[in-house]
């Protein structure tokens, strides 16, 4: 399934996906009722200053009573600690179980794409699954923060608001209550203009992040040809187109919000003269109405921050959308549920009867493959480009599902195993190593501590990949850096070499010309190291030099799709076919023209 979903905006609240939401908030129930609790006392504390003013002004300060004022005023000074404390230990709260939900999530993402196979991989690049696991989580931590509780607490403050203006006094209400239409108005209005304008800022944005994407990754060819200046004009229009969008976005903010203070204050001027009136009938007092006007003042501010964390809300349900898309997406290999386990000791038969494999199912790469190789056998795979040499090794390793036929290990079908215990027992050396981050002896052991520091030693050894090894600072300690940047192409191949060795499997695939793109002498060395891999176990190699068909029993022919021919090198060349063809055409240069006299 490709997800192609970037632009994604999603509705501006979607209950589907908030009951999904609740799953992962659900361990935290407890942390969550006591951030509710918090914000109900929080909202109920700042009920009581304009309570007091209030109080204040018709009381001691409308008799004289200086005394008096005093206890007022140690209440009110209590009563904003106590709001303090509220607000502080919610937002603690909130803050740190957000952040334990947060890494749920990534976890649960992170677990999901580990399961998935290489055609997941294939339609979906890593840069979009990078921003599933950092940029939409992010959201969602926002959404957790201020579009959950902060949206409650916003509802519920504005709902003890209007409630205790109600039983103070109903006319004094009414009047504060005279704007509140303006202000629902505004809002809707704003929310759909910035629908719309969130929806074009995404689609700019997720263009920027490609284009960069591309551009980084290719900046060696971009520098190569002198298009550096191209690459600039072109960024430039897509950064002035995305500058548009900020700029309307910050035109329907600067609109939005001083249209909410010009009503908050016009409501405030309206309770001022026709509260001023009641006053001056008697109906009502000073001090209520000045504790009204605190309270008007009040209303607003959770109408506002409930438009503002429109965005917030619309923006977690898109990020919301896209998360589960990537966690819906079913796994295309699936681990049996009643797995069989293999022979013990695993030999490493292998059997593949009549597979018919395709990337695409209606355009198969092998087409009814059949062949056996028996416990310790070395075998070649050769053919043009295309013939289906890596699909083949890929499938052993169960990379990929096969559509038709079964591939069998030690009589037993790789589909009814694990791909755990498969890979348990199946290496691979690709033809472009992997190096991650860490020191020479993390890379070869690969974390896996039943790996003794003796064991990488032997391995490094046999491998040959000791030869530069102890000639790094710090030798088995140096610090790899990301995809081994600091390494040769030949060292980290050698380090692959030795991380198969340490993992000793029954089973080596040694994946498109792993031997490739090195100097001599570091060729003869990883010549050695293959030797030294294939002795003993059943080994598959793509082979596309004579210098490692030299080491192999057996040479399989593979010419689109098809099986073509089996055998050693001698009885290949004999049959004067595809093989002695390739023979040829490949290798004559590398012979120095003695394969054309062969």
């Amino acid at each position: 399934m490709t997800i192609y979903d970037d632009e994604i905006l999603g509705k501006a609240y979607d209950g589907r996906l908030v009951r999904r939401l609740l799953g992962f908030v659900w361990p935290y129930k407890w942390s969550l009722t006591g951030a509710i609790g918090l914000m109900v006392g929080s909202a109920l504390m700042e009920l009581i200053p304009p309570f007091l003013i209030r109080t204040a002004i018709d009381g001691p300060i409308a008799t004289g009573d200086i005394d008096g004022i005093w206890p007022i005023f140690l209440l009110y000074a209590a009563t904003l600690l106590a709001s303090f404390g509220f607000r502080y230990a919610q937002t603690y709260v909130m803050q740190a179980m957000s952040q334990r939900i947060i890494i749920d999530i990534r976890m649960a993402i992170f677990r999901h794409i580990q399961k998935m196979s290489l055609k997941f991989f294939d339609h979906n690049p890593v840069g979009r699954l990078l921003t599933r696991i950092t940029n939409d989580v992010d959201a969602l931590n926002e959404f957790i923060t201020q579009g959950t509780v902060a949206l409650l607490g916003d509802l519920v403050r504005l709902f003890f608001i209007i409630v205790t203006m109600l039983i103070l006094s109903w006319q004094l209400a009414l009047v504060s209550f005279i704007m509140f239409p303006v202000v629902i108005i505004s809002t809707i209005i704003f929310q759909k203009i910035m629908r719309a304008t969130y929806r074009e800022m995404r689609q700019r944005l997720a263009r920027i992040n490609a284009y960069l994407n591309e551009q980084i990754t290719g900046v060696l060819v971009t520098q190569l040809f002198g298009r550096e200046g191209r690459s600039r004009q072109f960024f430039t229009e897509i950064s002035s187109d995305y500058l548009k969008s900020q700029f309307k976005s910050n035109n329907t903010f600067a609109v939005f919000f001083p249209t909410v203070h010009l009503t908050s204050v016009s409501a405030t001027a309206l309770l001022l003269l026709l509260g001023g009136q009641l006053v001056l009938n008697d109906v009502t007092s000073i001090g209520l109405l000045v504790a009204f006007t605190l309270y008007t003042e009040q209303a607003f501010g959770p109408i506002r921050q409930l438009a503002e964390r429109y965005n917030t809300l619309q923006s977690a349900m898109a990020s919301s959308e896209r998360i589960f898309r990537v966690l819906d997406t079913s796994e295309d290999i699936a681990d049996p549920a009643a797995p069989k386990q293999l022979p013990t000791p695993v030999r490493g038969a292998i059997v593949f009867d009549n597979v018919i494999f395709g990337y695409n199912p209606s355009e198969p790469v092998l087409k009814g493959v059949s062949f056996t190789i028996p416990a310790g056998q070395a075998v070649a795979v050769v053919g043009a480009s295309g013939a289906g040499k890596t699909s083949l090794v890929s499938l052993m390793a169960r990379f990929y599902e096969i559509q038709q036929g079964s591939i069998r290990l030690d009589g037993v079908d790789i589909r009814e195993i694990t791909q755990h215990d498969l890979r348990k027992h199946v290496g691979a050396v690709p033809q472009d190593p992997t190096c991650f981050s860490g020191s020479i002896a993390q890379n070869i052991r690969l974390h896996d501590d039943t790996i003794t520091d003796e064991r990488i030693r032997w391995a490094a050894d046999i491998s040959g990949a000791s030869s530069f090894i102890h000639k790094l600072p710090g030798q088995f300690a140096y610090e790899v850096r990301e995809r081994g940047s600091n390494l040769s192409v030949g060292q980290r191949q050698l380090l692959s070499f030795a991380r198969a060795m340490a993992f000793n499997p029954e089973v080596l695939l040694i994946l498109d010309e792993a031997t490739s793109s090195v100097d001599t002498e570091t060729e003869a060395v990883m010549q050695q190291a293959v030797q030294r891999l294939l002795k003993g176990r059943t080994s598959i190699v793509i082979a596309h030099r004579l210098s490692t068909i030299r080491y192999v029993d057996r040479i399989l022919v593979l010419h689109r799709g098809l099986l073509v021919e089996d055998g050693t090198h001698d009885e290949l060349l004999a049959l004067n076919g595809y093989y002695a063809r390739l023979y040829t055409l490949q290798y004559a240069e590398q012979l120095g023209g003695s394969a054309a006299e062969n």
